[in-house]
């Protein structure tokens, strides 16, 4: 599979001006932008229709291209409410996020619901800050222009471990629900890979 109705797409459109929609910066020559995804650069080489990471030059898998190109198309320069809200209270996403497109929160669960410190200790490197939700709560943003929320609550005797994921109101603005599908995986992939991690 290839994302290549989406390059076709991003390079219709206006560099600098998509630049600023998108919170990134833009070289118009050999016209490239450089974004930032959970924390890491990437570079979006319009010549060569590449993304790979600033830091190591390692080509972006699939879901990570999907995801910068659908925003860099899509994003709309509008500042974030600050309301937080479920996938299921966006535009379409009553019927969106459910099924295949269910959030991964069960690996939340698994991961953090024993020890939701242990999510503060992980994400550091996100730049994340953290909420005063559960019993842990972090807020970061995946992409320039699109925080996400992730909130835990302990397992105890009586009740299991649950997990959240939380947009702000605007975040159906910023990436069709499929792409923001697929960021909320990405990010919490990035997560439990963090906490199976041995310790420093």
């Amino acid at each position: 599979m290839t994302n290549e109705g989406l390059w076709e797409q991003l390079e219709a459109l206006e560099g600098p001006a998509t630049a600023r929609r998108a919170d990134c910066q833009y070289e118009g020559e050999p016209g490239r932008y450089t974004i930032r995804v959970l924390e890491r650069e990437y570079l979006v080489d319009l010549s060569a229709r590449r993304v790979a990471s600033v830091e190591d030059c390692s080509e972006a898998g699939f879901a990570e291209e999907l995801c910068i190109l659908a925003y860099l198309i899509n994003s709309k320069d509008v500042p974030v409410r600050d309301r937080l809200i479920p996938a299921a209270s966006l535009p379409g996403g009553q019927f969106f996020f459910r099924g295949p497109h269910k959030l991964p929160t069960e690996k939340l669960e698994d991961a953090f619901g024993d020890n939701p410190e242990r999510l503060y200790q992980v994400a550091d490197e996100f730049g994340v800050r953290r909420r005063e939700f559960g019993d842990a709560a972090i807020e970061f943003y995946v992409l320039p222009r699109v925080p996400m929320t992730i909130v835990i609550w302990r397992a105890d005797e009586e009740f299991a471990a649950r997990a959240s994921i939380l947009f702000d109101e605007t975040a159906a603005e910023q990436l069709p629900l499929d792409a923001l599908w697929m960021a909320a995986n990405l990010t919490v992939k990035a997560l439990v890979h963090a906490a199976d991690a041995p310790p420093n």
